[in-house]
């Protein structure tokens, strides 16, 4: 078994029987899964790194098992397997919309493979024109140089530059990049295949301008595979024209085109439907101090957290459909879902420590949740029944196999309420076959208003205080 796959059986382990809600079990689970960002990912064959990068992609050009290929024809011939990503400075924060191929390249790294991360000075001037309705302004040498301040500090969550990963610029090639090289380049590339993209000819029809330098930008960004000699280069699905312009210029320049793996854009966390970005306002920097991060991932509409989760952790699916599992059997709250993704990413950079601190204090200033407050919610008068008949009779569930089940997976609890505030008490399956008589007597509690829960669902019982 490799080691992933004892990672995500212990995982797995965790998500099927602990109570989630609870700051220990999160606590455990997250110490898993965010020491699986550092976890050692060389005892992969090359079919299965390949499945691993793949199944967080939204283009893999040519194939998955053309990644395979090239991984395996990489060791044979003794020679590193490189990989990259780029980015340009045109802003001074890195954000977690730039992260999710950051931590795709990351996984390379920890197959054993060189990663580089290149800082595209030279193409900052120029602006990527990817989605864009005008030209984007020029940033001056200046400008590119405050937002570089920074760069390396912020992506150091996600990638060891002390064992391998490597930090570049792409000025240091493309400012000796000849004019007799680059019109040999351009000779053998047709206009129509910049003009494949739709931003362009929806410009061109509209009668705005379109610069020669946005024009042939994909294919100064490409000179950066041509120089690190890349076999898989990782970039958001905005990218990707640019990236077959790679593939391109690499097979002009007689070297193998590159593999290309393109992720999903993540939405922003207003929930709008628009990307994640700094102009929108709905991005969350990495370089934010824990409690933001926290906060912000708090704020996501609930349909985000499985997108955030697959595009930012290191889940895999069938730790994914144990929580949708769980979520469909009301055993676990959406609420207590969304912590364990803002505690997961906040984790990822500030460490383990920082985010379960963020997550006490989310908790203390904002989920006072109080039933009491709800009128309308079912009663239970007789209490001389069996917790277990008295959820059928509320219509929780169909059968005492359904409330074993949701005992089994911490979902049955008694809640009390009073002014100090809310005390939880977990149901075993033996404490769901008592009466309720039992079951409050062994608790002990005199005063405040009880409730049932049973996964999502609530009903108040009346009890002589």
């Amino acid at each position: 078994m490799t080691r992933l796959a004892q990672s995500v059986q212990t995982v797995t382990t965790l998500l099927r029987g602990a109570d989630l809600a609870g700051y220990q079990a999160v606590s455990d689970l997250l110490t898993e899964t965010t020491a699986r960002r550092t976890l050692d990912l060389s005892d992969l064959s090359p079919t299965e790194q390949a499945e691993l990068i793949g199944a967080r992609t939204q283009q893999l050009q040519p194939s998955a098992a053309a990644l395979a290929e090239r991984v395996a024809r990489a060791a044979a011939e003794n020679r590193p397997f490189i990989a990259k990503f780029g980015i340009d400075p045109t802003g001074s924060e890195v954000h977690l919309g730039h992260a999710v191929p950051m931590m795709l390249l990351s996984r390379v790294q920890r197959m054993g493979h060189q990663v580089v991360f290149i800082v595209g000075d030279v193409t900052a001037k120029i602006g990527d024109p990817s989605g864009r309705s005008d030209e984007r302004p020029a940033l001056s040498d200046e400008d590119i140089a405050r937002n570089l301040a920074t760069y390396k500090d912020q992506v150091t969550p996600f990638f060891d530059f002390s064992r391998g990963a490597r930090f570049r610029h792409n000025g240091d090639w493309l400012r000796e990049i000849t004019l007799p090289r680059m019109i040999e380049i351009l000779a053998k590339i047709p206009v129509s295949m910049p003009l494949q993209r739709e931003d362009f000819r929806k410009r061109l029809e509209a009668g705005q301008g379109l610069s020669m330098a946005e024009l042939i930008y994909s294919v100064v960004m490409a000179l950066d595979s041509v120089e690190i000699g890349c076999d898989l280069e990782i970039g958001g699905i905005d990218q990707f024209l640019n990236m077959q312009m790679g593939r391109k210029v690499m097979e002009i320049s007689g070297q193998a085109p590159e593999i290309v793996v393109a992720t999903s854009l993540i939405e922003g966390t207003d929930g709008t439907g628009a990307k994640m970005s700094k102009s929108q306002g709905n991005y969350v920097p990495v370089a934010a101090p824990a409690g933001e991060v926290f906060g912000k991932l708090m704020s996501v509409p609930d349909r985000l957290v499985e997108p955030y989760f697959r595009a930012l952790s290191e889940w895999t699916d069938p730790e994914l459909a144990v929580v949708t599992e769980r979520l469909a059997a009301g055993t676990l709250h959406p609420m207590d879902l969304k912590k364990i993704l803002a505690g997961e990413v906040t984790a990822a950079i500030h460490e383990l420590d920082a985010a379960m601190k963020a997550r006490q204090e989310f908790t203390a200033q904002f989920s006072k949740r109080s039933f009491s407050d709800v009128s309308d919610l079912p009663v239970v008068a007789d209490l001389g029944v069996p917790v277990t008949e008295v959820v059928k009779a509320l219509g929780f569930a169909t059968s005492n196999g359904d409330v074993r089940r949701v005992a089994e997976q911490h979902g049955l609890r008694i809640v009390v309420e009073s002014e100090a505030g809310q005390e939880q008490t977990t149901l075993t399956p033996d404490d769901a076959r008592q009466t309720l008589t039992a079951v409050l007597a062994g608790i002990g509690t005199t005063t405040g208003e009880v409730f049932l829960k049973v996964g999502r669902r609530v009903a108040r019982i009346e009890h002589r205080r």
